[in-house]
């Protein structure tokens, strides 16, 4: 690595140290890039997603395709292995140490943290940060709705375990059920193309996200946002840091290995999750 490289990236990590050393708060922002570390795979182009499904590689279909709710209505066995194996593989994923020290340094700043996420996988919750605190975006796969949908109830799904073949990729035996009208239920996740995903969850976490700002903003307390593996390919996390950071007059710290450039006044670091935590809480 270049030596002017490395120059601008340990004065950028500095730079990132002191904002966070002055921030009276702290607001968390991650897309998927934030699992990798705990050993989630990366479904970053066809080639990262066909890697971790090889059934679907020969199926030739991407991740978008996949994740479409007409799946549920075709083939519900395929569509819940593709949700019942993904249920099953963040149950058993335990989150890397950086999830442990942001909620640490989190508790400890005067107006505490908030979490903004994309990623659906539970893992802010699994690592002990407070449910009441995050806002997870595209809903979370450890919940469900109908599938029709009947009502706009949603529910934890709980222990119930959905068992996948995949060989044949087919999820087998009882499919979940609407707990009103006994059809097929569905992951209250926000897919492609879906016009039946129930919001009002992540409304109700955004309203609180909201109200959090807002009390930031009237008592003049000062941001730092850190930002990690949030991409370019659906940008939503990237555009929430970006938007805090204007409106709040915060300080916006991206970490992100490929995607890493920043606006003026923005801090920059080339890192993964891990590591680039593990280098700014100094």
């Amino acid at each position: 690595m270049p030596v002017y490289f490395m120059d601008n990236l340990n004065k950028n990590i500095k730079q990132a140290c002191q904002a966070i050393k002055d921030a009276d708060a702290l607001f968390i922002t991650a897309g998927a890039g934030m699992g990798v570390d705990s050993g989630l795979p990366d479904f970053r182009g066809n080639a990262g997603f066909w890697k971790a499904y090889p059934p679907i590689a020969k199926l030739g279909k991407s991740f978008s395709e996949m994740a479409d709710p007409v799946w549920f209505d075709k083939q519900p066995e395929v569509a819940w292995a593709f949700y019942g194996h993904r249920l099953n593989l963040y149950r058993e994923t335990i989150p890397h140490e950086g999830f442990s020290k942001l909620l640490d340094l989190g508790r400890r700043k005067p107006y505490g943290y908030f979490v903004f996420t994309s990623n659906v996988d539970g893992q802010f919750q699994r690592a002990g940060f407070d449910d009441a605190l995050i806002e997870e975006c595209h809903g979370s796969i450890h919940h469900l709705q109908c599938n029709g949908p009947c009502s706009s109830d949603i529910w934890a799904i709980g222990e119930e375990k959905v068992n996948v073949d995949m060989e044949t990729f087919r999820a087998t035996g009882e499919l979940p059920k609407c707990k009103n009208c006994g059809r097929l239920a569905r992951p209250n996740i926000l897919m492609f193309g879906d016009w039946n995903w129930i919001s009002h969850r992540t409304s109700e976490q955004g309203a609180r996200l909201q109200k959090w700002l807002e009390k930031l903003n009237s008592f003049n307390a000062k941001l730092a946002i850190i930002e990690m593996g949030a991409g370019l390919a659906v940008p939503t996390v990237r555009y929430k840091s970006q938007r805090t950071g204007r409106n709040l007059n915060s300080t916006l710290i991206r970490i992100n290995p490929r995607d890493y450039h920043v606006g003026q006044g923005g801090i920059g670091l080339p890192l993964g999750a891990r590591e680039g935590i593990n280098r700014i809480l100094c």
